[in-house]
């Protein structure tokens, strides 16, 4: 059995993506993960107030905004020298953490589900494979009830993104210097009994759900294997100096985890729609040219690597960092270590709720340099990201923007090694062709958002897919 199957557009996921697959002897020999949609953001952030920046990059993407305001915000603080409050801090990290939650509900329910439990026979679950289900009525039918009650705890979720940031998404919660919405009893109240429903549905069907997967698929333990390379920055300040972090980052490979050195990280644009600059580039030294004709170029998505390897980011990453998943790297293990990460955001999430002081102050006040530089690090629901920007005259000169959907999706860099996706990709056995659940499965497993991964549009532009 050999050919090629082509995926265009990879359905269930933020935003079009396009995988081609090279099928020999039965298995993937060969793939090409894609985006072709170009945004460019990195350049109309150009010459703009740099306090725009934490609103301007929401846009990026309406599934995860909140961690755009975050990156950026930690940016213009490092710019600016200053430090949020203690209050400030933690509804920063409520407003992000609330975005997690229904990020990883949507996720695993509305775009991941659906690979392994049927729904009803009717669009959207129609078309569909066939093949590849094993689940019995009694329980598909348990889980589809839950895949509808998991759109209205998700809706929860983002009630306490609103409650706090004004709106969801792009909420305006998160800036340099804190918050803006001071808490009081009313509020406070209101946003526990919130986060009762949804800790209760993950506690008590999202986990349950999960492991009913896990012990229906076996093989997917198997599915989307990679080499031990995850990457992390960190995510949810324990203080307002992000000193430590309630979710550590790390650099994890077999010899063991160590922190990050972004000095280590570079970008290569050798198979991506950019102008290369003569190597791979570091955040501070990229420039953003598109260069829509290229040849040999088959994505919009740059290629982020990591002492010249590819490293993918994620729950898994975070899990494993933490110490409490560290079974694998594969499809499950991905789909296991996102919904654990989620209870143990609930109970986070709890603790935050309780430390917030109504009437202290929720925000810093300083100026803005009219030059200098920040770097702004975390993690967002899919990996590591990383804001960079520099300021002349008082606005923005240079901003660069690299995405976990970056690193996870990336295409083959300068040396020729291909991105996570592709990596786990190769090898993949597929039992039928027509029918090629394997590829969805694993693509799915990373919670693919391309509109993160590429950084408008023109008919011209567009011709190039």
């Amino acid at each position: 059995m050999s050919g090629q199957i082509v995926i265009n557009p990879v359905t269930r996921a933020n935003n079009r993506g396009h995988v081609e697959v090279t099928i020999a002897d039965g298995k993937i020999v060969d793939c090409r993960s894609s985006a072709f949609l170009f945004r460019g953001f990195e350049i109309m952030l150009r010459g703009r107030d740099p306090r725009d920046a934490p609103y301007f990059t929401q846009r990026i993407c309406g599934i995860c905004a909140t961690a755009h305001a975050t990156a950026a915000a930690f940016a213009l603080e490092e710019l600016a020298g200053v430090v949020p409050p203690k209050n400030g801090n933690l509804l920063r990290n409520l407003i992000f953490g609330a975005d997690f939650l229904q990020n990883h509900l949507r996720h695993f329910y509305l775009l991941e589900l659906p690979d392994y439990a049927r729904g009803p026979d009717k669009p959207p679950f129609q078309p569909r494979y066939r093949r590849g289900y094993r689940l019995s009525p009694e329980i598909e039918t348990r889980l589809r009830e839950h895949y509808f009650e998991a759109a209205d705890v998700s809706r929860v979720a983002h009630e306490m993104v609103t409650a706090l940031g004004g709106k969801a998404p792009f909420p305006h919660g998160i800036l340099a210097g804190g918050s803006t919405v001071p808490p009081d009893g009313a509020v406070i109240l209101d946003l526990q009994a919130k986060l009762r429903v949804i800790t209760r549905f993950v506690r008590e069907k999202m986990i349950s759900d999960a492991q009913t997967i896990a012990a229906a698929y076996p093989e997917c333990y198997e599915l989307g294997k990679r080499p031990l390379r995850l990457l992390g920055y960190g995510c949810f300040p324990v203080d307002p100096e992000r000193k430590k972090f309630h979710l550590p980052g790390g650099v994890v490979e077999e010899t063991g985890i160590r922190e990050v050195d972004t000095d280590l990280v570079a970008e290569h644009l050798r198979h991506a729609y950019f102008e290369e600059q003569g190597g791979p580039q570091a955040p501070e030294t990229a420039i953003t040219r598109p260069a829509p004709r290229k040849p040999g170029a088959y994505s919009w998505i740059k290629a982020p690597r990591y002492e010249q390897k590819a490293f993918e980011g994620g729950p898994l990453a975070r899990m494993w960092v933490a110490g409490r998943y560290r079974r694998g790297v594969s499809a499950m293990d991905r789909i296991l270590a996102r919904v654990m990460e989620t209870e143990m955001l609930c109970g986070l999430m709890e603790r935050w709720l309780e430390k917030l002081e109504p009437g202290e102050p929720v925000f810093s006040a300083s100026d803005v340099p009219k030059t200098g530089e920040g770097l702004g690090l975390t993690d967002s629901m899919r990996g590591p990201l990383l804001h960079y920007l520099r300021v002349e005259g008082g606005r923005i000169s240079r901003y660069e923007i690299i995405t976990p959907s970056a690193w996870n999706f990336s295409p083959q860099d300068d040396a020729g090694q291909p991105g996570p996706v592709e990596e786990a990709l190769l090898g993949t056995p597929i039992a039928d062709p027509r029918e090629p659940v394997e590829v969805g499965r694993i693509i799915r497993s990373f919670d693919p958002c391309y509109a993160c991964a590429t950084h408008i549009i023109s008919e011209r532009i567009k011709a190039i897919g």
